[in-house]
């Protein structure tokens, strides 16, 4: 089953459990959306074998995040009711990369959960002719300068794609990396680095909200027989008390770099940059093409290689019986 699908399939393992446990003590409603359609589907092709580990892990998260968000069980009366709420993708572009939002609208409070199935990475971006990076990622325009130099080397890509009606493949090129994934990198990093110079503070923070969150969540990462949970309290939002009842853990809110310090090449790497914040933040950025077949774009893999110290992470061993 493709990473996509069983990454939508926890989501639904996460909200069915959030629903079931919270039922009991609090008003809680679903919001129907086409996401929710979808992510049921994905958790129903999973078999029931299958589906009872999903269940048993997102079991195990949603304990803990009741412990520690107290919020989620307690209630300021019948009308104040919990919304569970799949995102759609298209969030995920305007740099909210929750998938679960559950909402009290009366409390004005909000928590949002990122779930995922067996990996760490932050973001997948691409970049092309058409793509401003900057001002989708940041707000400042990329330079006619950059734009140029990315089409010298995806120009030639359109036409093979053309010409060969989408069929000729990336495999068919004997210096794929030095001919074109190091010059668009290079010209990535220039224009990232002249951007940089424009706003700093602004720019190393923005960027790390883009591509990590730019709004509090709990990262939810499903293992094998384990489940990771980090809390990314950026804005301070996350791990509030309700009234006297205070959370059983401490998520420390986590400072936001306002410095890029370093942008280069991953030693012995061709397909790699790893850009360097202060505050104990670094990316890589990996490229790669995400189809086989020849396209004018190549898609960014970017990890979160080091993220501050008091980012709040807990790991539950989860076991599954006999």
């Amino acid at each position: 089953m493709p990473q996509m699908e069983t990454g939508k399939a926890f989501e639904y393992s996460i909200l069915k459990e959030f629903k079931e446990k919270l039922d009991k003590l609090t008003n809680v409603e679903i919001v129907v959306n086409d996401a929710l359609h979808t992510a049921k589907q994905c958790f129903k092709t999973l078999s029931k074998e299958e589906q009872g580990r999903y269940l048993l892990t997102a079991s195990f998260a949603v304990n803990f995040l009741m412990d520690i968000e107290p919020r989620l069980s307690n209630d300021v009366g019948v009308n104040d009711v919990l919304q569970l709420e799949i995102l759609t993708d298209y969030q995920g572009q305007l740099g909210d990369v929750r998938d679960i939002l559950v909402i009290r609208l009366l409390q004005k409070w909000e928590i949002g959960v990122s779930a995922k199935n067996n990996h760490k990475a932050v973001k997948h971006s691409r970049l092309s002719n058409d793509i401003d990076f900057g001002e989708k990622w940041l707000g400042i325009k990329c330079s006619e300068t950059y734009f140029n130099e990315i089409c010298s080397i995806f120009s030639p890509l359109k036409k093979i794609k053309i010409k060969s009606n989408s069929t000729k493949k990336w495999t068919t090129l004997p210096n794929k990396e030095e001919d074109i994934y190091v010059p668009v990198l290079n010209a990535f990093k220039k224009e990232l680095t002249r951007i940089y110079k424009i706003a700093p503070s602004k720019v190393a923070s923005s960027l790390i909200e883009y591509l990590v969150g730019n709004k509090d969540f709990y990262k939810v990462i499903k293992g094998n027989n384990q489940v990771e949970i980090q809390a990314y309290n950026l804005h301070g939002t996350l791990n509030l008390s309700f009234k006297d009842i205070e959370p059983k853990f401490r998520t420390p809110k986590i400072n936001l770099p306002d410095k890029i310090v370093d942008i280069s090449f991953k030693t012995n790497s061709k397909t790699t940059l790893i850009v360097t914040f202060n505050n104990d933040w670094k990316l890589s950025f990996r490229i790669h093409n995400a189809s086989s077949r020849i396209e004018p774009s190549l898609k960014f893999d970017i990890n979160l290689l080091k993220a501050p110290n008091c980012l709040f992470t807990n790991t539950l061993s989860v076991s599954h019986g006999v």
